[in-house]
């Protein structure tokens, strides 16, 4: 099995290779260009990659029992894979620069998100019209291009597989990913705006939709799908990596709302509270609204959203929440989600190592702090 490390420099370099190849299509076009594929290899250049060791470790896991497609030492197989994690590396990209210009969001892994990167490049130059204006529709552009070269770096690798079982099977997988993440993400978009027209009795189970089809699918589930797609998996190899990936990548995501409202700065790259002034409407907050005070609730409701938060307000809405119980709340959901995917995984017919990696990645991805 390629180990972990080895697996992430894979990726690494294939995406920088995919990337200058990209970068030099438009310089041919346009020195104008160069922005936006310097700004595409420094967002892509780091990362923890969870989502293309997840397809790798979903291949690992069943690879050599399926079509033949992807028996031990198929180089074919391993530059499919390779090539679709990176892919998944770039669809994640994309979805992140569209996902700041959603919520107004300035910062990015430490760093001005790609609407801000451009509103400066405007402003800083002098040139006529509205930074803001000019900033927001670059990063549209910038992510429409990434998305369209996700699905460039899924294909090239894919055609060199020689089943078109595989090939096809791995496409269908990227595709509802791709279909369900959208849906997700104007889910979350709605919930931000109509929570208030809708019975309190909804509220969580709208809030646990989104978890779903925002992030869990698209975090875990689809790309140990795509992985397990690539080796040839059967049908019922498929739905054992879905019974442990949607679990977990439901954890995964209850872990993210934590660290939206109570992470640190230096570490997640946002700053505190950040999810507090854009307004999501997550699950963390739902059960802190379903045990709050009428009182608590209004001021909770009221304060929600507001983009011009003090840092006194943001701590004064954390410790609502936490004296709530809702933190506590949130940690046992993560607990109860990460035991119900580990159950899965051991009653799964996986390759051992595979499954030990698995195991492994689950607990990084969810007891991380950034």
């Amino acid at each position: 099995m390629v180990p972990a490390p080895r697996l992430v420099e894979l990726v690494n370099e294939r995406l920088e290779e995919f990337l200058a190849d990209r970068a030099s299509i438009l310089r041919s076009i346009a020195v104008d260009l160069d922005p936006l594929s310097g700004f595409s290899e420094r967002f892509l250049s780091g990362g923890k990659r969870f989502r293309a060791r997840f397809c790798h470790l979903g291949w690992e896991a069943v690879r050599g029992r399926g079509d033949g497609s992807a028996d031990a030492g198929d180089e074919a197989g391993l530059a499919a894979v390779v090539s679709a994690s990176a892919a998944l590396e770039v669809f994640h990209a994309a979805a992140l620069v569209h996902d700041d210009l959603i919520d107004h969001s300035d910062t990015r892994r430490g760093a001005p998100s790609a609407h801000r990167v451009f509103e400066g490049q405007h402003r800083d130059s002098g040139w006529s019209g509205d930074s803001a204006d000019y900033g927001r529709g670059t990063a549209i552009l910038l992510g429409d291009l990434l998305l369209g070269w996700s699905d460039e770096l899924l294909d090239e690798g894919l055609a060199g597989l020689g089943s078109f079982a595989a090939v096809r099977a791995a496409r269908l997988e990227f595709n509802r990913m791709r279909t369900e993440v959208t849906a997700g993400q104007y889910l979350d978009i709605l919930e931000e705006r109509a929570w208030h027209a809708r019975a309190e009795t909804e509220q969580r189970a709208r809030a646990e939709r989104v978890v779903v089809y925002k992030s869990a699918k698209y975090s875990i589930e689809a790309p140990l799908a795509i992985g397990g797609a690539i080796a040839g998996a059967s049908r019922g190899d498929l739905e054992a990596l879905r019974a442990f990936g949607l679990p977990l990548g439901v954890a995964f995501q209850l872990r993210d709302d934590l660290l939206g409202v109570y992470g640190d700065p230096g570490v997640t790259g946002k700053p505190a509270g950040d999810d507090l002034r854009e307004g999501k409407r997550t699950v963390l907050v739902a059960i802190a609204r379903e045990r709050m005070d009428p009182a608590d609730r209004r001021r909770l409701d009221d304060l929600l959203g507001d983009p011009d938060l003090t840092e006194a307000q943001v701590a004064d809405l954390q410790g609502a929440i936490r004296d709530a119980g809702a933190v506590d709340a949130v940690e046992r959901l993560i607990d109860e989600n990460t035991a119900q995917a580990m159950a899965a995984l051991d009653a799964a017919d996986l390759q051992p190592d595979a499954a030990a990696g698995l195991a492994e990645l689950a607990d990084a991805v969810t007891r991380r702090v950034s």
